[in-house]
C-alpha cells in the first residue's frame, strides 16, 4: 500500500465532539403580580419576612416593606441570593422610596418566648413599625404570623422569589440584623460574629468548643444549652455578663 493510502478498514483519529454545559437557569426575579391584585382593588400592601430563624446567636429580624404602585426597585431578589454590597445598595433604596418597617427580637427574649412565638413578636412589631399600616401583608411561606385579624393575609410558598415585597423584607431584615451582628463582633471578637453572623459554622462551632456561650447565645437552642457554662474571660467583654 502507497504511502499516505489508508486500508478502506482504517479509520483516522476522529475528535469526539464537546457537549456544551447546560446553561445555569437564574431563578426568575420576583414580580409584582400578587401586589397588582391587591392594588387595583385599592389595597396598601406589605411583604414581610424573617431573618435568623437559623441562627445560634443573636437577634431574630423581620422586615416589613410596602412599596408603592408607581415607584419600581429594580434588582429585588431573595437576600440570600445577593452580595452583601448589593444588599446594602437596594436596602438603601428602598429607605428613599419604600416604607420600612423592622422587627426584632433580641436573645433574651428570643429564649423565653421560643422561635414560633418570637417569630409572631417579630412580625407584628415590623408591621406596627411601618408609617401607615398596610390593608393587606404577603408572607413568604405557609405560617400565618398575623392571625389577629387586624389586616388581610396572604401566604406565598417561596414568597421571597415570587414577590418584590417580600423580597425587599427580606433585603432590608438581612442587612439590618447583619449590621447588628458586626457590631457585636467588637464586643465578642472570640466567636467571629462579624464573618458567620451566628449560624452554625464550623469555625463557630470550634469557638463555642473553646470558649463556651457568650451572653449572644441562645441558650434554648438545643446545641448551645449541651455546652459547658461560658468562660466570663470569652470574647473580652468588659460590659455585664454572660447570661
Amino acid at each position: 500500500m502507497g504511502p499516505g493510502r489508508r486500508s478502506q478498514g482504517s479509520v483516522g483519529a476522529v475528535p469526539t465532539p464537546t457537549t456544551p454545559r447546560p446553561a445555569r437557569r437564574r431563578t426568575p426575579a420576583p414580580t409584582t403580580a400578587a401586589e397588582r391584585r391587591w392594588w387595583r382593588e385599592g389595597a396598601r400592601v406589605a411583604g414581610i419576612d424573617e431573618v435568623g430563624r437559623g441562627a445560634w446567636a443573636g437577634q431574630l429580624t423581620v422586615g416589613a416593606v410596602a412599596l408603592l404602585p408607581d415607584r419600581r426597585v429594580l434588582g429585588l431578589r431573595d437576600s440570600k441570593q445577593l452580595t452583601p454590597d448589593r444588599r446594602a445598595q437596594l436596602a438603601e433604596r428602598l429607605a428613599g422610596v419604600a416604607d420600612v418597617g423592622l422587627g426584632r427580637v433580641e436573645v433574651e427574649e428570643l429564649d423565653e418566648l421560643g422561635l414560633a412565638a418570637a417569630l409572631r413578636v417579630a412580625a407584628e412589631r415590623a408591621v406596627v413599625a411601618l408609617s401607615e399600616p398596610p390593608d393587606v401583608v404577603l408572607i413568604d411561606g405557609t405560617v400565618d404570623l398575623l392571625a389577629d385579624g387586624r389586616c388581610s393575609r396572604e401566604l406565598l410558598v417561596r414568597g421571597d422569589q415570587r414577590s418584590a415585597s417580600i423580597a425587599a423584607a427580606s433585603i432590608a431584615a438581612k442587612v439590618a440584623r447583619d449590621a447588628a451582628m458586626v457590631a457585636a463582633d467588637a464586643d465578642h471578637p472570640a466567636y467571629g460574629f462579624a464573618r458567620h453572623k451566628g449560624y452554625p459554622t464550623a469555625a463557630h462551632r470550634a469557638a463555642l468548643a473553646e470558649h463556651g456561650p457568650c451572653r449572644l447565645h441562645r441558650r434554648s437552642w438545643a446545641p448551645i444549652a449541651a455546652l459547658s457554662p461560658p468562660d466570663p474571660a470569652a470574647g473580652r467583654e468588659p460590659r455585664g455578663r454572660h447570661v
